[in-house]
């Protein structure tokens, strides 16, 4: 076999690492980029929050499945990818990864609930969910990155108060009600048909998998993407903005999904019906959707916090 096209072996990666590799297959994937399209350790590692280091590992980790090769003739500056990511396959979590999407599930739901307190340390978090001191760190991690903890200046961690209580849930619906619509209008709007298929894809795998408290995580992603991705399609940075903004700002609370199965295929559903209609060109109909989905899911009911 000839050494210079073979495929390197691939590495062991620790939980931490193989979840960077799947974010960065679905940054790849949410962005529809095209096969050769360059990547940077530096560039994903800033988007991920992630130092260089880690960043190297992930991407040699995804040139040894031939997610990505390295860039030019033998200069170790850049990579690329190889196949075009509407078709790459997301990566496998292992239990470890799927462990922390639980964790952070159960302490959004304790927290908004009070079953949690203001302050805690990491010795109560392992007592109380019956994790492991590394699953704990990585999902207060995590959620110092949404805004949501910060450490204290000794040991443990303290959240940071709700900014979005029913009152302020039901500004932001009225709010995108009023945006979200209004960017399907816009006289530049354009739709990236490799983004609607991978929008499409990802709708009906999760409409077709079983429904576990986990899976919120994904769900909330998914939704988001889908409703940033409407509004880029504007192509008024404005629009764009404000809808990264109110993700910011619900991510949390929507974690705590208390709605069940039947809900979820409703909002899928509704998406993929506002979808079909915005790539036929019935802008007005699918603005006239986007504004009943928001109305609709404004009126469910909410626990008080």
């Amino acid at each position: 076999m000839d050494r210079m096209t073979a495929t390197p072996p691939e590495p062991k990666l620790s939980p931490l690492h193989l979840q960077l590799a799947a974010q960065v297959v679905e940054l790849a994937r949410g962005r529809a980029l095209p096969a050769g399209s360059a990547l940077t350790e530096l560039g994903l590692a800033q988007q991920l929050g992630v130092s260089r280091t880690p960043m190297r590992a992930v991407l040699g980790f995804l040139a040894a499945r031939g997610v990505v090769e390295r860039d030019g003739d033998g200069k170790r500056t850049g990579w690329r990818l190889r196949r075009d990511a509407a078709g790459l396959a997301p990566v496998e979590l292992e239990a470890p990864v799927a462990d922390a999407d639980r964790l952070f599930v159960e302490i959004a739901r304790d927290r908004l609930t009070e079953q949690l307190p203001v302050d805690v340390s990491e010795a109560d978090l392992i007592r109380r969910y019956g994790v492991s001191r590394p699953t704990v760190l990585k999902v207060m991690n995590r959620l110092a990155e949404v805004g949501q903890v910060e450490r204290k200046s000794g040991r443990g961690w303290t959240f940071i108060p709700p900014s979005y209580d029913t009152a302020t849930r039901l500004e932001s619906f009225r709010f995108r009600m009023l945006i979200e619509p209004a960017a399907l209008l816009e006289p530049g709007w354009k739709l990236d048909p490799a983004w609607a298929q991978n929008m499409r894809q990802r709708h009906e795998d999760m409409l077709a998998r079983p429904w576990q408290d986990s899976s919120a995580v994904a769900l909330f992603e998914l939704n988001a993407e889908f409703h940033a991705g409407l509004a880029a399609a504007s192509q008024n940075r404005f629009f764009q903005l404000a809808v990264e903004q109110q993700n910011r700002l619900r991510r949390f609370v929507n974690l705590n999904w208390k709605y069940g199965r039947e809900r979820v295929e409703v909002s899928c559903r509704e998406h993929l019906e506002i979808l079909e209609r915005a790539e036929s060109g019935a802008l007005e109909v699918a603005a006239s959707l986007m504004r009943l989905h928001l109305q609709r899911a404004s009126a469910l009911p909410q626990e008080k916090t």
